[in-house]
């Protein structure tokens, strides 16, 4: 990977998506590398959309991902992720969560859940790969650390040590969770190995 990092997280409220970003932020920092985060909510913290704008570089001027140029577009949930799929650069990846969780939108009734994402994905050259990280965070006990399960499966796609992942994770996550949220990482970084 490129040393510089334009990233997009997106996901429902409440699945975690903030400390995500908080993590990602401790990374660079812990590497002495500039970072912008920008997040913006959708209606109401629980349940509404959610994206956080993410840049790592030597030097960064702007906290926004710009259509078109973002690495990777991390789903939290399925149909968010293909609602930024535009953000994406020629060689840039969505890595979704395949657990889907209805955003409020389609739990009113104003939108439908959209069938066959990822076929879409492949008409469109989009390039994608998946994970079922809420059964994955399920095995460890801890249904919450969804999020880290996917910080764990696209860690090896950037250039940051496994070290300095855990010391991010320790210096975001509260300590009486720090166990379950490492056994989540770890399982999410063995399934993008065992995938590859």
């Amino acid at each position: 990977m490129k040393s510089d990092l334009n990233m997009i997280i997106v996901g429902v409220g409440g699945q975690g998506t903030l400390l995500s970003s908080k993590i990602l932020g401790q990374l660079a920092i812990l590497n002495d590398l500039d970072v912008k985060l920008s997040e913006v909510h959708g209606m109401a913290q629980r349940g509404g959309s959610v994206e956080t704008h993410i840049r790592i570089a030597d030097h960064v001027y702007s906290p926004l991902v710009e259509p078109g140029t973002a690495d990777i577009v991390l789903g939290f949930e399925p149909m968010e992720a293909a609602r930024w799929a535009h953000y994406l650069s020629r060689d840039g990846v969505i890595i979704t969560n395949s657990s889907r969780i209805w955003p409020m939108p389609v739990v009113t009734g104003a939108v439908a859940y959209p069938e066959n994402l990822y076929e879409k994905f492949e008409e469109n050259n989009i390039r994608y790969k998946t994970i079922d990280a809420q059964q994955l965070a399920d095995s460890v006990g801890s249904p919450r650390s969804t999020n880290i399960v996917l910080l764990g499966y696209i860690s090896s796609l950037l250039p940051f040590s496994y070290e300095d992942w855990l010391k991010a994770i320790e210096l975001c996550v509260p300590a009486k969770t720090l166990e379950a949220n490492i056994k989540a990482f770890d399982l999410g970084k063995n399934a993008y190995l065992v995938k590859e």
